[in-house]
């Protein structure tokens, strides 16, 4: 039987690239979707045409019924699973500073991006299978610290702790916790309502001079859910070429 990775937010950008990589591994992957079953589909039909194993499963994170659904649906079409990704997250394109931020901007943000990751930590701690893996996203902007992310730093700041706790709280499961942290990614979510100035300036923050693709973020992914990756431990990885 194959081995199981259930990813988040997978129907596009990141989530996609990370599906495909770790199909790819020999994974069966659960591509998770919140609202565009049309994207999801899209990668399920990619993954399937190189030969893999996957499904698509509609859940919002935000919801603990939903992820428990996501959880039970996984196990019953594929038997078991063994890495959780949690990419799902959202941002908005303009983050106001602090005294701006509405209620509803700063709700939803820990609604998705720290209870998200919350319901899907702690499905995956009772459901995992020994030797499983979960890989958390938080983001470089917990290091570079720019006005007007308060609200959506605090919540990946807060994915951060809860990775290193629970990785201690998983002894004697052979349970690795960790979570990758990219850069600015050429992903169209990122990319939308940037001019070319901005996207330019953005690309030569990094030494290597350049945005980060999906394909970068994925291959940390895949080392961390490989053999490889298995002495890693509640550790959050930069991927952003040297930005911070």
């Amino acid at each position: 039987m194959k081995q199981v990775a259930i990813i988040t937010g997978a129907s596009r950008g990141i989530g996609a690239a990370i599906a495909q990589r770790l199909a790819k591994d020999g994974f069966a992957v659960v591509v998770n979707y919140a609202g565009n079953v049309a994207e999801a589909d899209k990668v399920v039909g990619a993954v399937r045409a190189d030969g893999g194993t996957a499904i698509a499963v509609q859940a919002d994170v935000a919801s603990a019924a939903d992820v428990r659904a996501l959880f039970e649906r996984t196990i019953a079409e594929l038997g078991r699973v063994d890495v959780l990704v949690n990419n799902a997250g959202i941002m908005p394109p303009n983050l106001p500073q602090l005294a701006a931020t509405d209620d509803d901007i700063f709700d939803r943000l820990v609604a998705v991006n720290l209870k998200g990751s919350f319901n899907t930590m702690r499905e995956a701690a009772a459901k995992l299978e020994q030797g499983g893996r979960i890989i958390n996203f938080s983001s470089s902007l917990v290091g570079t610290l720019l006005p007007g992310y308060s609200a959506y730093v605090a919540t990946k700041a807060g994915v951060e702790a809860m990775t290193s706790i629970l990785a201690k709280e998983l002894r004697g499961k052979n349970i690795t916790v960790n979570a990758v942290a990219p850069g600015p990614t050429a992903t169209a979510l990122f990319l939308d309502g940037k001019t070319p100035e901005l996207i330019e300036r953005l690309a030569k923050m990094t030494p290597l001079e350049r945005l980060g693709q999906p394909d970068d973020i994925a291959s940390a992914v895949s080392f961390l859910a490989g053999p490889d990756g298995s002495w890693i431990n509640g550790q959050t990885l930069r991927a952003n070429g040297g930005m911070v």
